[in-house]
């Protein structure tokens, strides 16, 4: 099947043939036409399927037709992410998408300052991409009606959950007319999900892919036994072994990604962070880098996870097992995005057995695991560029320590 082949205007059809896109892929072929006849939708699908573009497509081109001129109608569709980042990468999609096209999109969220968000709000929009948070202000403030939304739109929110966000989630939904299409749009569901869900959604197109296994086939993944003080000699040898590969490594707290960016730093390897503790603009900063391949090397916590969609991204390492079973899944889908291939690697500690059984439980499999002879793991902790740093300390100690004994002769 074609994308021509939906009822889509020319315009975006137009996009998608310049963005890349040959077919849909499983989730949009079987989203968009429930989608473009205004039925709700749950979808549970593999993070990397391209559930984005199976509802920016649809959304889209209802509201491109709909529009008779460009003056400012109200905001038709509301979707809500559970991070900054992943606010700005949707709404880079939904602009790409809708390019040529009468729609007006615009993405708001915490951590800048409001004043040109509102003076943005002001000029006309058709749909906003937001986080909980800010959005909820700006209703609060009166300088965001809602009252006109005909498409609300929930991703990731599972994550959502985690983030505290299900009160600010239950406030707007008060702005919003109860007559109105709902789409919820996630790779992962448990029971809490479900709630949430079905207290949306009327009578939903419930669609899940590949249930059985939550990590895209195209997704290589396996995991090393390591110990946790050795992690930083493995992840400085498969960065080494891949000089030209852009790496993506997930750690559990913001203080050990900045302690394994400088590891990093101190045998020559330059590495970015990405965490809570970032101000926006610095985050901004660090994607476009990493994005681009300035820096081929994001050291990130899980709050960032979600928001990372980089098509290109050729490892992820779980530098730590993730503590919450699901971020698995997430983590490791940020590689082999759509149709291209990805591998990922945990390092798994003798103190983080019980993180790595509950996350094949979750999985419903073992994870692979790649085996590591003596020999291998003796070379790699002898190779590392810190061994060369520990030699001189020591030899500049010994040198030390016979100069102080011929002063004391």
């Amino acid at each position: 099947m074609k994308f021509s082949d939906f009822n889509i205007t020319p315009e975006i059809i137009g996009n998608l043939k310049k963005l890349g896109f040959k077919k849909p892929t499983d989730i949009q072929f079987k989203a968009i036409p429930h989608i473009l006849k205004k039925e709700d939708v749950l979808a549970v699908a593999q993070t990397g399927t391209g559930k984005t573009a199976a509802f920016a497509i649809p959304v889209i081109s209802e509201i491109h037709r709909s529009k008779r001129s460009r003056r400012a109608e109200g905001v038709r569709c509301l979707v809500m992410v559970p991070t900054h980042e992943l606010a700005i990468q949707i709404t880079e999609v939904f602009k790409e998408i809708g390019r040529g096209t009468r729609v007006k999109t615009f993405g708001i969220y915490g951590g800048v300052k409001q004043d040109p968000q509102i003076t943005r709000l002001q000029s006309g929009i058709d749909i906003i991409i937001a986080t909980p948070g800010r959005v909820f202000d700006l209703v609060n403030q009166r300088y965001l009606d809602i009252r006109q939304i005909e498409t609300l739109i929930l991703d990731e929110a599972d994550h959502m959950l985690d983030l505290g966000f299900l009160k600010d989630i239950q406030d707007l939904l008060r702005y919003i007319p109860k007559k109105r299409q709902t789409l919820f749009f996630s790779a992962t569901i448990d029971e809490n999900i479900k709630k949430l869900a079905y207290s949306l959604v009327s009578n939903p197109i419930r669609i899940q892919i590949s249930p059985k296994n939550p990590v895209a086939k195209n997704i290589e993944h396996g995991v090393i036994e390591v110990k946790m003080d050795d992690k930083r000699f493995f992840l400085e040898r498969i960065i080494s072994e891949n000089p030209e590969k852009k790496i993506l490594v997930f750690v559990r707290t913001k203080v050990r990604a900045e302690r394994v960016s400088s590891a990093m730093e101190r045998v020559g390897i330059k590495s970015l962070t990405i965490h809570s503790d970032k101000d926006q603009d610095n985050r901004n900063e660090v994607m476009k880098k990493f994005s681009v391949g300035e820096v081929k090397i994001l050291i990130a916590t899980d709050v960032s996870a979600r928001g990372i969609d980089i098509p290109d991204i050729d490892y992820v390492i779980n530098y730590d097992l993730p503590e919450q079973t699901e971020n698995y899944v997430h983590r490791v889908g940020r590689t082999g995005r759509g149709r291209n291939k990805g591998q990922a690697i945990s390092f798994s500690s003798p103190r983080e057995q019980e993180l790595l059984e509950k996350i094949e439980e979750y999985l419903g499999q073992n994870i692979q695991k790649l085996s590591i002879e003596k020999e291998e793991y003796r070379e790699t902790l002898e190779l590392t560029g810190e061994r060369t740093d520990w030699q001189k300390l020591m030899l500049e100690a010994e040198e030390g320590k016979k100069r102080k004994r011929k002063k004391k002769k």
